[in-house]
């Protein structure tokens, strides 16, 4: 194994051979949707198996109602909503046409029915109630710039919110990824309000039989389906936000720009199947195997494991049968006192056809500063190298 040191300085370490599986990719394996904009990503591996214009603004119509429920789910947790309180609906709200609770200015509805009210019937009259209770002055469109500022918090950097539900205004933009980094969090930061995703029907008052039912194409199929949002507009054509689990993997996608709810569906149950199939999740390294030693400056050991804090997982495709390029960086020799569990460096991985992947390494255990010898060793170490070889700043 080589050392390469760059200007920074830092150790690049060549390939770990014989520690790495196998990947053999070609094109074969991309999938070539139909959307105008579409990203998929694995969620337990954070691999993403397909991006097309996945950083584009574009018009989300009423999947951006997921960043409406995020900021309600946040005040509820807080305690500034509670799940049976019950709002007031200003006639700012019951203007809303298009999808929705058919609420009239007589109502006060529970914040548990308006949440269901817009996951499952995307009521756009419900995102605008829960909008004013939020919003810091009390108007939709106040909450609206909080949504954005909450966004740009959440590393959302391509969204922009005029409102609470996606109703077609031309400053009004979210990117399909933005969509799925939302997606992403609301499983994972409130998984007791997640399962309400997977509902298919919910009834309200029963004064809206024509819209009871959840326009998620997956739900009713055997495929692991179990959330998240639907939208369309004329603008925005049809699109989902998608999440699906099998086994122990789950799959986000996104998909936005198709013609059709029959186009949306088939194009939604494809990427979830070529999702689970073509790919296979490996584990690279169980957590506390040292994949590198990191030189030590100053220490009582002149060297440190280099260790995954958890194991080293990694998605492949299926059939692959090469090898995964991998190098260790790390800014060394590495001053001691080092603890353990501190981070020291990252295990880059470039599989073929698939984006570069940067998992951090942590010092495998604790390094202390060295006695009285250690420091004459080194300082008769860094002597000699300067004798043989110049002043370091000439190498």
């Amino acid at each position: 194994m080589t050392t390469q040191i760059s200007s920074a300085p830092t150790f690049r370490l060549g390939i770990l051979a014989g520690v790495w599986l196998a990947l053999s990719a070609s094109a074969t394996w991309a999938f070539d949707t139909k959307a105008r904009a579409a990203f998929v990503m694995d969620q337990g591996t954070n691999t993403v198996l397909l991006d097309k214009n996945a950083s584009t603004p574009l018009p989300p119509a009423s999947m951006s109602k997921l960043m409406t429920l995020y900021v309600a789910f946040e005040a509820v947790r807080a305690g500034r909503l509670t799940m049976d309180e019950e709002l007031p609906v200003s006639a700012h709200a019951m203007s809303y046409t298009g999808s929705t609770m058919f609420l009239d200015t007589t109502d006060r509805v529970r914040v548990e029915d308006l949440l269901r009210g817009i996951i499952v019937l995307s009521g756009n009259d419900a995102c605008a109630v829960i909008a004013e209770a939020l919003s810091p002055d009390g108007t939709e469109a106040g909450f609206a710039r909080y949504l954005t500022r909450r966004a740009r918090e959440m590393g959302m950097s391509d969204s922009t919110f005029t409102n609470s539900n996606g109703w077609p205004d031309p400053r009004h933009r979210m990117s399909v990824r933005d969509l799925a980094i939302l997606a992403k969090h609301l499983i994972e930061d409130f998984p007791e309000f997640y399962p309400m995703f997977s509902e298919q029907e919910f009834a309200f008052d029963g004064r809206a039989p024509s819209n009871v039912r959840n326009r998620n194409p997956l739900l009713s199929l055997d495929i692991g389906a179990d959330g998240l949002k639907t939208g369309h507009t004329e603008e925005a054509g049809y699109g989902l936000v998608g999440s699906a689990k099998q086994g122990d993997r789950r799959v986000i996608f996104v998909i936005s720009g198709l013609n059709s709810t029959r186009e949306r569906a088939e194009e939604s149950e494809a990427i979830v199947n070529w999702s689970f199939r073509q790919f296979t999740k490996k584990t690279l390294a169980r957590a506390g195997q040292a994949v590198e030693q990191a030189e030590v400056w100053m220490g009582s050991s002149p060297t440190v494991g280099l260790v995954p804090a958890q194991d080293l997982e990694i998605l492949l495709p299926a059939l692959s049968d090469g090898t995964v390029t991998a190098e260790v960086v790390y800014t060394g020799p590495v001053a001691a006192p080092i603890l353990a569990g501190q981070q020291l460096a990252e295990l880059v991985l470039q599989p073929e056809e698939l984006p570069e992947m940067r998992l951090p390494l942590v010092a495998q255990s604790d390094v202390t500063l060295g006695g009285f010898p250690v420091k004459v060793m080194t300082a008769a170490r860094v002597l000699m190298s300067q004798l043989l070889n110049g002043p370091e700043d000439e190498l």
